[in-house]
């Protein structure tokens, strides 16, 4: 079943702490199908998608949307990290324009992008280049 979270990021995010994030738990993993962001000021900065290998310093849990109500969530949203977390490498990387509404859709295709059971395992939206910006995004998945 499909699931959702969204909202505007409550830190900017740095190259280990993101401004948003999806976790597995310990016997559910998922299967994100799509990634967007937009820019909230007119001041440009770059966004990647990377994975996380442990869960330190997540922020407060987000409240998931379930597409089929009959079929809650399992994994967990996160609002901004508060702590660097364990950064592996990006899968999706792009620059976001200076305007606000600038943005970018990621999609995973039929496959989607594998977060593995366990509560360690997740993905994440972080700055690259160090310097961010608060943005608004979505994370659609599947379960």
């Amino acid at each position: 079943m499909r699931h959702s979270i969204a909202g505007r990021g409550t830190v900017v995010g740095t190259t280990l702490r993101a401004g948003a994030s999806l976790f597995a738990i310990a016997a559910v993993g998922g299967k994100v199908r799509e990634i967007g962001i937009t820019n909230t000021t007119a001041v440009a900065f770059a966004a990647a998608v990377c994975r996380f290998t442990n869960a330190t310093g997540v922020g407060a849990g987000l409240t998931e949307v379930d597409y089929d109500a009959a079929n809650p969530a399992q994994c967990t949203g996160f609002a901004g990290h508060t702590a660097d977390g364990a950064v592996g490498a990006n899968l999706r990387y792009a620059s976001i324009g200076a305007a606000i509404g600038a943005g970018i859709v990621w999609t995973f295709g039929d496959s989607g992008l594998l977060i593995a059971v366990g509560t360690a395992n997740g993905i994440g939206i972080i700055c690259p280049t160090g310097t961010g910006q608060i943005f608004d995004y979505w994370i659609d998945w599947d379960e």
